[in-house]
């Protein structure tokens, strides 16, 4: 059995959304790295699908139109749902992924409120810098801004959160302080709106999100019923139970099995290589998606 990592990786993210790199320089990372088929699927955008495929045309990497929608599911405010082979240029999938950024936008300025009152400064430069680009604002730059302003030093030194991820986990994750919910999409919504982009929807890191077996088979089904097509089975964090389980519930269901190892930069703490996840051995399904 072959133990070398996966060549395709259908998951990555650009300063579109929340990368560090132009959608370019992503893709040359992708190359670099031995990745042959590489998704670019920024959070709610496809702004940068097309930079993407022109340089993936001139290094000779197979680029899949995507994107990754951030959507709720009644208590969870934030499932992802990948839509693969959509047509970016769709009036209607634009329009859509438009009007739910600028509720996200809404929303993180109601949160940065919410640190303010909870006596924390904000370090504006990039968060102006994002708006002035036309950009989103997610809870990463949030924290970023929290953490970044040398007025929190000391505070954040005795509470043990001085690192993003920390500060992020501790304050701006549902059921924490500064955390403000969102009502849109839903799961459904971004399902149909992937199909009518002519893409494909996959659920995207489930155990990223859900921590028991039985709840994430059991949303399966429900996503199923609203024409879910496939399951990110093969991911960085997943362990080998994992997904081995999602990857064995696929093929009966009819459903894809993907993989990734969701991209963010070079200097992520988590998701900082291509071809850095494992499929333990199962055969991914991914259909249209391979080419």
């Amino acid at each position: 059995m072959s133990t070398d990592p996966p060549t395709f990786d259908l998951q990555s993210h650009s300063l579109h959304s929340d990368g560090s790199l132009e959608p370019g320089e992503v893709v040359a990372a992708a190359a670099e790295a031995g990745a042959e088929l590489l998704a670019l699927s920024d959070h709610d955008t496809v702004d940068g699908v097309q930079a993407a495929a022109d340089a993936a045309e001139e290094l000779g990497v197979r680029l899949v139109a995507a994107v990754e929608i951030s959507s709720v599911d009644g208590e969870q405010q934030d499932l992802h749902v990948l839509g693969y082979l959509v047509d970016y240029h769709d009036a209607v999938l634009r329009e859509r992924l438009q009007a739910w950024r600028a509720d996200r936008e809404h929303r993180a300025e109601a949160m940065a409120e919410a640190l303010r009152e909870l006596g924390y400064q904000l370090d504006e430069t990039e968060l102006a810098r994002r708006r002035a680009e036309g950009k989103p604002i997610g809870r990463p730059h949030l924290a970023d801004a929290v953490v970044r302003h040398p007025g929190n030093a000391e505070r954040l030194a005795s509470e043990g959160l001085a690192e993003r991820s920390a500060f992020l986990v501790a304050f701006l994750i549902d059921g924490r302080p500064a955390f403000r919910p969102r009502t849109k999409p839903t799961i459904a919504e971004s399902i149909e709106t992937i199909h009518s982009a002519g893409g494909l929807a996959v659920w995207a890191h489930p155990f990223w999100d859900l921590e028991s077996p039985d709840e994430v088979l059991a949303s399966v089904e429900r996503f199923r019923a609203w024409g879910l097509d496939g399951i990110e089975c093969f991911y960085a964090t997943h362990t080998r139970e994992q997904a081995e389980l999602l990857a064995d519930h696929c093929p009966s269901r009819g459903l894809l099995a993907t993989g990734s190892s969701d991209f963010h930069g070079p200097e992520h703490r988590l998701f900082s290589r291509f071809r850095a996840f494992s499929t333990y051995g199962r055969k991914p399904i991914l259909g249209p998606i391979s080419g």
